[in-house]
C-alpha cells in the first residue's frame, strides 16, 4: 500500500478554497482533491473507527480505490467528497463485519496485548459513541461533527432522508440512555 504523507498536502493546497459542498466544484486533479479534503476525511475516519491509526488506514484504502478511477468519480458523481465519505462508511462497515466474527482458539494466550490509550477514550460520550452500530455512528458523526444536513447525509450514505432520521433518532436515544446511566453511576459512587 502506498503511504499518504500529510506533508505533501500543506497549507498551499488548503488555501485554494475549493467548495466541496452542495454546489461541488469538479476538480480533475486528484492531488488537489486529496489536499483540500484530507483533514476532514481524517476527522471523519477517526470518528468512525475510534482511533487515528485505523482512520488513516481507512482513508488511505478508500483514496487508493478512488484515485485509480478518479476521472470517472470526479465527472459522474457530482460531489466527490460525498462519494468518498460514503465509500469510507461502507468500507468501515465491511471491515467491522469481517472483524467482529468470533475466533475460537485451543489455548488462551499467555500475554495480554496492550495498546496506546488516548486521553479522550475514557470520556463517557466517546465510549457511548463507539458502542453505536456503524451506520448510526456515521449519521451522528456527519450530523453533529461534520455539520451536514439530513439531505446531505442521505446523499453521502446513499440512503433516504427517512433512514437518516430514524438512525439519528435511535442513536440519540441510545446515547441519552448510556450517558444518563453513566452520570447517575458517577454521582451514586
Amino acid at each position: 500500500m502506498a503511504t499518504i504523507s500529510l506533508e505533501l498536502w500543506g497549507p498551499a493546497w488548503l488555501s485554494r478554497g475549493v467548495d466541496w459542498g452542495e454546489g461541488a466544484v469538479i476538480v480533475d486533479d486528484f492531488a488537489e482533491f486529496v489536499g483540500v479534503s484530507m483533514p476532514g476525511l481524517l476527522r471523519y475516519g477517526h470518528a468512525l473507527t475510534g482511533n487515528p491509526h485505523d482512520a488513516a488506514d481507512l482513508v488511505q484504502s478508500v483514496l487508493e480505490k478512488i484515485g485509480s478511477r478518479w476521472s470517472s468519480v470526479a465527472h459522474k458523481t457530482g460531489d466527490p467528497l460525498a462519494y468518498t465519505r460514503r465509500a469510507m462508511a461502507n468500507a468501515h462497515i465491511s471491515r467491522w463485519r469481517r472483524t467482529r466474527r468470533e475466533n475460537l482458539v485451543a489455548d488462551i494466550p499467555d500475554t495480554v496485548v496492550t495498546r496506546e490509550r488516548y486521553s479522550f477514550e475514557d470520556e463517557p460520550l466517546w465510549q457511548a459513541l463507539r458502542d453505536l452500530p456503524p451506520r448510526q455512528r456515521a449519521v451522528i458523526v456527519l450530523r453533529y461533527y461534520e455539520g451536514l444536513s439530513e439531505s446531505e447525509i442521505a446523499h453521502t450514505l446513499g440512503v433516504s432522508a427517512g433512514t437518516v432520521k430514524s438512525q439519528a433518532s435511535k442513536a440519540m436515544a441510545t446515547l441519552r440512555t448510556k450517558l444518563a446511566t453513566t452520570v447517575e453511576g458517577r454521582y451514586e459512587s
